[in-house]
């Protein structure tokens, strides 16, 4: 029997909290799963920063990823013998499913921004590349690996195949609107995905849900919205994410104008170059960051030695809601104030924005244009989603964002009493407990 198709003697599954098992029955499959660069997600967290707020956060890219196959195979077995349904494109979809996350980084988001990189990019690189990853695929099929990279890139010809992975209802969303409601102890992020599975039909070039599934696909909709603003932007992971970036341009800073770090940074040498290979970047995770973090805390560079200790120690920054249409006067007068306290504030005086939209059909030309939802009808005609549901319709095309101002609570309130500590503490309304900056436990 040839590799691709070769099955385990025996079943293998692994015990997962949100699909109770993921079933691997494929010799490709199992092979993958052993690989060291699919092993590495084991110490990429998924949530990132959010452990510092919701303390049970602490799964793994590597669990995600075994999710978003599990619904993917459930998905397929579904579609077998359906019209639009190619059974051909079986492995691929498992394997693009499993993979589809390959390449994040540490702390994913966060550290793909500082260093201007892009995980889908890597996810690509490690597929195409010299790795154990590429070279079972390749054993599957020649040309095998170029196929997965495509779906991962949105390019492959099958537009079926990639909407399964990648669209406004895929398995990937299903898997961590679910997974990260569950680590978190929340309940926003529930919906009957078993019925959305149900009511999945292949057309040609998308997933489309039976008129009938309607309403758990609305379900899902809020789900994702309220997940979104209440874990996902939540402003004390945000301010974990603020800290973290600066310790990394910091410490970019540092080894651009020559210092001497107590232990040379090896690992992060090629990011702060702007130049990683995919043996850098590979060889760059969590626990390797969390190891300089710590060696940091103890530099003579005061701003990088506080900034870890913070990280470290869950000692972060405070909040305010900001308006910078209307509050910009007062931030270029708060960032003169720090000056003249000492306090840097391109590190301790930071502006951060979220913005997210929960659903969106089509519009020609625009950025991040997005395929419909669509609703297959009795009559067999398709209708996209908000023409359909007064709830999604409501909330269609509705961009939200959030700005919050973070600063140092602590440090500022340590200040010498004088006009200047007064009016910083006017500006960021430290006067007024209960109008100020939050608890950062709430």
């Amino acid at each position: 029997m040839p590799y691709k198709d070769e099955q385990l003697h025996e079943e293998k599954v692994f015990k997962d909290p949100v699909h109770r098992y993921v079933h691997v029955q494929d010799r490709v499959i199992w092979d993958l799963i052993a690989t060291p660069e699919f092993q590495r997600l084991r110490r990429i967290k998924q949530l990132g920063t959010s452990y510092l707020t919701f303390h049970g956060a602490e799964h793994s890219r590597f669990s995600h990823s075994l999710g978003v196959y599990e619904i993917v195979r459930r998905i397929i077995g579904n579609f077998t013998d359906r019209e639009h349904w190619d059974n051909g494109e079986r492995l691929l979809c498992l394997c693009a499913a499993l993979l589809h996350d390959l390449g994040h980084g540490p702390f994913s988001h966060s550290f793909e921004k500082v260093f201007k990189l892009d995980h889908e990019y890597f996810t690509q690189q490690i597929i195409r590349g010299d790795t154990q990853v590429h070279t079972i695929l390749e054993q599957a099929e020649p040309g095998f690996a170029q196929k997965v990279a495509d779906v991962i890139d949105k390019t492959y010809e099958d537009q079926l195949v990639v909407s399964l992975i990648s669209s406004q209802i895929d398995a990937d969303r299903m898997d961590y609107l679910q997974r990260d409601a569950y680590f978190t102890g929340v309940s926003y992020g529930h919906f009957d995905m078993e019925r959305i599975l149900r009511v999945m039909r292949p057309r040609e070039d998308q997933a489309v849900i039976k008129y009938t599934g309607m309403h758990a696909v609305e379900d899902y909709i809020m789900s994702r919205y309220q997940m979104y603003w209440q874990v996902y932007f939540h402003p004390v992971t945000r301010s974990a994410e603020v800290i973290l970036s600066k310790i990394l341009h910091r410490a970019k800073y540092l080894y651009e104008n020559q210092y001497t770090f107590k232990l040379e940074p090896f690992h992060f040498v090629a990011f702060f170059n702007e130049r990683p290979t995919l043996d850098d970047y590979l060889k760059l995770d969590e626990a390797v960051v969390f190891y300089y973090f710590h060696l940091w805390q103890e530099e003579d560079d005061a701003v990088l030695r506080d900034l870890c200790e913070r990280f470290m120690n869950r000692r972060l920054f405070k909040y305010i809601e900001f308006n910078p249409n209307q509050q910009m006067k007062d931030y270029q007068e708060l960032y003169r104030l720090f000056q003249e306290t000492g306090i840097d504030p391109d590190y301790y005086l930071v502006v951060d924005s979220s913005s997210d939209l929960p659903y969106d059909f089509y519009r020609p030309g625009e950025e991040e244009e997005r395929l419909p939802i669509n609703l297959l009808m009795s009559d067999g005609s398709l209708r996209e989603l908000s023409r359909q549901s007064d709830i999604v319709d409501a909330i269609s095309g509705k961009k939200r964002t959030d700005h919050k101002l973070y600063f140092p609570e602590d440090d500022l309130r340590s200040l010498d009493d004088g006009p200047v500590k007064q009016r910083i503490m006017e500006l960021l309304h430290l006067d007024e407990p209960w109008k100020g900056a939050r608890n950062h436990a709430d």
